[in-house]
């Protein structure tokens, strides 16, 4: 039974104290009582103390054994289960020396009585204080600390295995075959890293040909780890401190899983990402386009530094190095070579021509250059249509921006215009959400509204016929400023939207793919905005 203690004073000042066996109150001539009493306590709060200190590597021990052995947890969760039934019989059957009811009436004093109960936590706290019936259920003590102090911590791991049971129950028997869906960790601040990662992996042909390329590297091991070796890893899975590769099967990765849906730690991904710019270092908020241009040419960079080494040492080139990068052709002149066009270059480089027009002698030059992404100015209430018709629109150069003009050999008047004159395969479109506002000597989010169609038709183009684009993922920026917020991204996988935000990976509607288009109002509850479109193009590879 639970024992009360009573402290209660007569009129004469003295204390008093209830006999257990008689429950009559009787005045106390000693303070024996109250030192027992105050002994019993520190006991019992270095006891706490004591189990406290172990909660945590309990708290360990339980995940492991969940993880590594479920069956012992299982059994050691129905052990004490079944201790907890048998105590709980104990505490429920009355006792033999009777119970002291939680109110008592004190007939002979004067003086209300104040009667202190335990509480829930000292209830399950120390044997000094729980007496002795409690203190004989130490098995389902000790177990119910095993299963349940660590609760909280078990819910902490079980939340993104109960989110990818939801996600695989919501596809039910749609679920694509080998497609695997696997959310990223955040290390505090790389939601900008893990929305950039879902879009790319989800881009198939990048996917397809790093795999290709990482999977005919046979020399691996002799590479030094680079950018380009930590994204293929983190692609196919493999065991971060493993580089054997002619001992890893190419099906290891994502999509040889036996799990369909998970989490993934790109620890060693980001590491090298702060290490090879110390831009990425701090945990400030950064841009997500500011990473992706980044990671792209960076990835160009590795992918030319092999071939020129390559090229260096020639019996040292693999016939996979050759079909990884493609080769270079001499211009018609044969005194230069054209840049190497990798496979990067094949999915995402475009080819813009700025054409300038003398509206004296009306000779129009022609200057092209690559590109990798296209930057688009907003407007309120636009469309990605308009936005793209506004970056082909003719400027007027006059004044002090007059164009000098080689025929005419002399500044003049003159009208340019930016074409596209090759389209990429996959179109890559930055809106320019953050504006410079000079009166406010800051930059400011602009959360216009800006619709971007399922399906686009690039019109603007050198030739006449017209370049049709599908969809298939959105990094959008949650957040009411530049210098703070969330990322996450939309993506299209199989005919399904699925929205990946971190860890968490859910199916929506693709209906819910327009609240994402920005806010009609300048002042609107909405913050979530799409921020990078990627698009790729219909009917092949260009």
């Amino acid at each position: 039974m639970y024992g009360f203690h009573i402290r209660a004073s007569n009129e004469k000042g003295g204390s008093l104290v209830v006999d257990e066996k008689t429950g009559r109150l009787f005045p106390s001539n000693n303070n024996k009582t109250t030192k027992q009493h105050q002994k019993e306590k520190k006991t019992g709060n270095k006891i706490k103390k004591t189990f406290r200190s172990i909660d945590r590597s309990i708290a360990v021990l339980t995940i492991f054994l969940s993880l590594f052995h479920p069956r012992s947890f299982l059994l050691l969760n129905s052990l004490a289960n079944s201790a907890n039934e048998r105590e709980s019989l104990e505490f429920d059957s009355p006792s033999p020396s009777g119970t002291v009811p939680q109110t008592l009436e004190a007939r002979s004093c004067s003086r209300s009585l104040t009667v202190e109960t335990p509480s829930s936590t000292e209830a399950s706290g120390t044997a000094a204080e729980r007496g002795p019936e409690r203190s004989r259920s130490g098995l389902g003590l000790g177990f119910r600390y095993l299963t349940g102090v660590a609760g909280g911590w078990w819910d902490k791991w079980t939340v993104m295995g109960a989110a990818g049971s939801k996600l695989e129950k919501a596809l039910g028997d749609q679920f694509p075959e080998g497609e695997r869906y696997f959310g990223l960790e955040n290390f505090g601040n790389t939601c900008y890293c893990n929305s950039v990662l879902q879009a790319l992996y989800f881009c198939i042909p990048f996917r397809e040909q790093l795999l290709d390329y990482y999977s005919n590297n046979k020399n691996l091991g002799d590479v030094e780890e680079n950018l380009l070796t930590c994204l293929a890893d983190l692609f196919t899975q493999i065991n971060p401190t493993y580089f054997g590769f002619d001992e890893v099967p190419y099906e290891v990765r994502i999509s040889s899983q036996k799990k369909k849906t998970g989490v993934i730690a790109p620890k060693r991904f980001v590491q090298r990402v702060k290490k090879q710019n110390e831009y990425f270092r701090s945990y400030m908020h950064q841009d997500a386009h500011e990473f992706l241009n980044f990671l792209l040419n960076e990835l160009v960079d590795i992918l030319e530094k092999e071939s020129d080494a390559a090229k260096s040492s020639p019996e040292t080139l693999s016939p996979s190095k050759k079909i990884a990068n493609g080769p270079s052709h001499p211009v018609a002149n044969g005194v230069q070579k054209e840049p190497l066009v990798t496979w990067v270059h094949k999915n995402f480089q475009g080819i813009l021509t700025n054409e300038t027009r003398c509206l004296r002698c009306e000779t129009v030059t022609a200057r092209d250059e690559t590109f990798l992404d296209l930057s688009l100015d907003i407007e309120q209430n636009s469309s990605i249509t308009s936005c793209l018709k506004n970056f082909s629109s003719t400027e007027t150069l006059n004044a002090e921006d007059k164009f000098f003009c080689d025929k005419c050999c002399s500044l003049q008047e003159a009208q340019k215009r930016m074409k596209i004159k090759k389209p990429p395969h996959i179109l890559v479109i930055h809106l320019k959400r953050f504006k410079y506002i000079e009166q406010l000597g800051r930059y400011k989010k602009l959360s216009y509204r800006v619709v971007f169609p399922m399906e686009l038709k690039l019109t603007n183009t050198v030739e006449d016929a017209d370049s049709e684009y599908s969809l298939f993922a959105v990094v959008v920026h949650v957040g009411s400023g530049p210098n703070h917020g969330h990322y996450v991204s939309l993506v299209k996988s199989h005919n399904h939207w699925l929205l990946f935000d971190d860890e968490n990976v859910e199916m929506i509607d693709e209906s819910t793919v327009q609240t994402f288009f920005g806010s009609s109002q300048e002042f609107s509850g909405n913050t979530d905005h799409g921020y990078i479109l990627f698009y790729e193009r219909l009917g092949g590879k260009s």
